[in-house]
């Protein structure tokens, strides 16, 4: 099988920190996770996708640290980036807000046509039983199904335009 080269079918994934990202740590005596490579580079070696993508890292940071700042330098290299489809991963408490943002940015600028899915994960990509694996599988098939220029939320089976994405405090569960 042949991977297309074409902009418009690769897939660019944009790290930003968050649980799916976090790892164990690396110095002596450390008790904090801490950020390392992408998690979305060890799940697609593992998948083998047949088709081509891009890994970038706009930041690193818990997802309660993310400043609308951050948030305006994501959607300049999601604006910048030749790719028309983006994975997104982030950190779960605030990942509605980045994707309400986005959805707002997007109709200011380059964003206009790019689809653009957010995910992450509630425990990290490092752990045996992570969710990490199935929320981007999901962001996958989300990402190349939704109409061009749609913005949206995938976690936990459920996938939502970033105007509708809800969660439950009490759960954790998005809906």
């Amino acid at each position: 099988m042949s991977i297309s080269t074409d902009d418009n079918d690769k897939i660019l994934f944009v790290q930003t920190g968050g649980t799916i990202d976090k790892d164990y740590p690396r110095s002596t005596g450390g008790y904090a996770f801490e950020f390392g490579e992408p998690a979305t580079i060890r799940l697609l070696d593992r998948l083998q996708p047949s088709f081509a993508y891009t890994v970038a890292t706009a930041f690193q940071k818990d997802s309660l640290e993310v400043t609308d700042q951050d948030r305006e330098e994501l959607a300049t290299l999601i604006g910048k980036a030749s790719e028309s489809r983006v994975i997104v991963t982030h950190g779960t408490d605030t990942m509605i807000d980045t994707a309400k943002y986005l959805q707002l940015a997007k109709n200011e600028r380059l964003l206009k046509h790019k689809t653009i899915v957010l995910t992450g994960a509630m425990r990290p990509e490092r752990f045996s039983n992570s969710d990490a694996p199935l929320n981007l599988g999901a962001a996958i098939a989300a990402v190349q199904l939704a109409p061009a220029g749609s913005v949206l939320v995938t976690m936990h089976g459920v996938v939502r335009p970033a105007q509708e994405a809800t969660r439950d405090m009490e759960t954790g569960q998005f809906k």
